[in-house]
């Protein structure tokens, strides 16, 4: 797969892609870009051996902190799409591109309401800026002490808010002096209110779009991503080209055949390594007459990858599996604690692919010591993205001795964050004349603190670093993928873990019967590795999860 920047003969619209109905995993990521929760419950998805940064910015500019959402969309976009990014590791199951999409979605419907409150902010709050400072003074006030854990707190500053309502009346009424700035001075008290007021409207209307979004993908509807910016209309534009080359590199990335060993993490985006079956047997000739037929370790990883096309196919007709995909990786090791991987490169790359032959090569040379090492994978994508279980193969030849290897990775669901739908704000409140009794009252969509954080933001928007640096952001954890960075375990889930069990009897019943076809037509004496693969069969049949990456577990 190349990456190429030419455009199309006729330039114009193209509809933007909206994915498959699917794609769970993909859709429950993306809609983490239209969420409008605190941004601290990132927190919550992190996993055992992953876990994100949340930088809450200066103490006093709480109100320039951004919600789960704004903080989302616009990290995702930058480490994925942005310029001198580092390598990404596959998100296996899901369609990275698609979530990138929905996120610059997202960035653009707040783009366009920003843009509007920005107006609004000139219009009531620049030109009346005195009044526009009292009342942040007053709503900042408001908010510190609304944070209290005292319950009379937000009784506190509901009283605060009303008594400078009150105290602005009389000064609206009684000025203390006349002329231009006495009416000035009522502009400055009631400029302020109807830029509040308007920009409610504007707040309301964008948070319910918002939601919609959010609601829909994970519902299943398959909401489409909206990115015109990502679609040249004619050779001028640069910037649209450069961000549909981003978006091709990122596919093109998805779809590379290198992944990453990170010690106890276990192999990046396939998930740890819960189970070890290992058939090693010395090679000796069937007739003591003649040698072995001489052949690599390349001869049987072929006939086995041959042999695993076969699967889903079964003498009954009985569902079995579905066609899994079966592809020959380079693993490369890293460190357990890495903060960043590099991904091979030289003429043996191409499009972030090893060639065929530099894998052949690596599966017959790079067996011992330093170098990245050769697996062959069937991979199987279920529960609609939701596990991604992978069962790896390697073949190893030291002196006479031939060793086959099966592993089985399993990379559970998305943290169940992604997967919680929007609920409408209410709370419970005490019938008035039944005091035992209690009765649910909505909650406006958006409250009058939100509409001011917004309202106070949208100028600095134009200028991502100083409204990071006022309100703080998060930080993604690397080495960075969608994926596996909020993937939960399989294994509190019966049917998941099941499935992901019950590949491993067959996948390596099949590696063991084309490995020893392969020995016999090479002449090598099969009756050793029949037993142990026999032997293998056996204790394949109970299998039990296990941390296999933490060799004193």
């Amino acid at each position: 797969m190349t990456v190429e920047s030419g455009y199309a003969d006729v330039f114009g619209p193209q509809v933007p892609r909206t994915g498959d109905e699917g794609q769970t995993a993909t859709f429950a990521l993306a809609s983490a870009a239209y969420r409008d929760s605190p941004m601290e419950e990132i927190k919550k998805a992190d996993n055992e051996w992953h876990q994100t940064t949340v930088k809450t910015g200066r103490s006093w500019a709480t109100v320039f902190r951004p919600n789960l959402g704004e903080a989302f969309s616009r990290a995702v976009v930058d480490r994925m799409l942005g310029g001198g990014r580092k390598p990404l590791i596959q998100s296996f199951g899901t369609e990275p591109q698609a979530v990138v999409e929905h996120c610059l979605a997202a960035n653009n419907i707040r783009r366009d309401r920003d843009n509007r409150l920005s107006a609004i902010m000139v219009v009531c709050g620049l030109l009346f800026l005195p009044g526009l400072l009292v009342w942040l003074l007053v709503f900042q006030i408001r908010s510190a002490v609304a944070k209290r854990e005292d319950r009379r707190a937000s009784a506190v500053g509901t009283t605060l808010l009303a008594g400078v309502a009150v105290l602005a009346a009389v000064f609206f009424v009684k000025m203390p002096f006349a002329g231009f700035w006495a009416w000035y001075a009522r502009a400055c008290v009631v400029m302020p209110v109807v830029g509040w007021y308007w920009a409610r409207r504007i707040c309301e209307h964008t948070a319910r779009d918002l939601r919609e979004r959010w609601d829909s993908l994970l519902s299943g509807s398959s909401v489409g991503a909206k990115v015109p910016e990502a679609v040249p209309t004619g050779p001028r534009e640069t910037a649209a080209e450069e961000l549909r080359q981003s978006l091709a590199r990122l596919s093109a990335e998805q779809q590379s055949n290198s992944v990453f060993y990170a010690g106890p993490k276990g192999i990046l985006g396939m998930g740890t390594r819960w189970g070890v079956w290992q058939l090693a047997e010395d090679l000796v000739p069937a007739d003591a007459a003649r040698e072995i037929h001489p052949f690599r370790s390349w001869d049987v990883v072929r006939a086995i990858h041959d042999q695993l096309r076969m699967l889903e196919r079964g003498p009954l007709n009985t569902g079995g599996f579905p066609t899994p995909s079966i592809r020959h990786w380079i693993v490369s090791p890293i460190g357990e604690n890495a903060a960043a991987v590099s991904r091979p490169e030289g003429t043996d790359v191409e499009a972030y692919q090893v060639k065929p032959h530099a894998v052949q090569e690596i599966c017959n040379k790079q067996q011992f010591g330093a170098g990245d090492r050769h697996y062959l994978g069937v991979q199987w994508t279920l529960w609609d993205g939701q596990l991604i279980i992978t069962m790896l193969i390697t073949v190893t030849v030291l002196h006479e001795t031939l060793r086959i290897e099966v592993t089985g990775h399993a990379l559970g669901p998305v943290n169940s964050l992604f997967t919680s739908k929007p609920e409408a704000p209410s709370k419970e409140v005490t019938k008035s004349f039944k005091p035992w009794e209690t009765r649910t009252v909505k909650l406006p969509l958006v409250t009058t603190d939100e509409v001011v954080r917004l309202a106070v933001r949208a100028p600095l928007t134009w200028y991502p670093p100083l409204l990071n640096w006022l309100g703080g952001t998060i930080a993604l954890p690397e080495p960075f993928g969608l994926r596996h960075s909020w993937a939960d375990q399989p294994w509190r889930h019966r049917f998941m873990a099941d499935d992901a069990l019950r590949a491993a009897t067959p996948v390596l019943r099949v590696v063991h019967a084309a490995a020893i076809k392969v020995l016999k037509e090479n002449g090598v004496d099969t009756e050793k590795f029949g037993a142990r693969s026999s032997a293998l069969s056996t204790a394949v049949q109970d299998p039990s999860p296990r941390k296999a990456d933490v060799y004193d577990a």
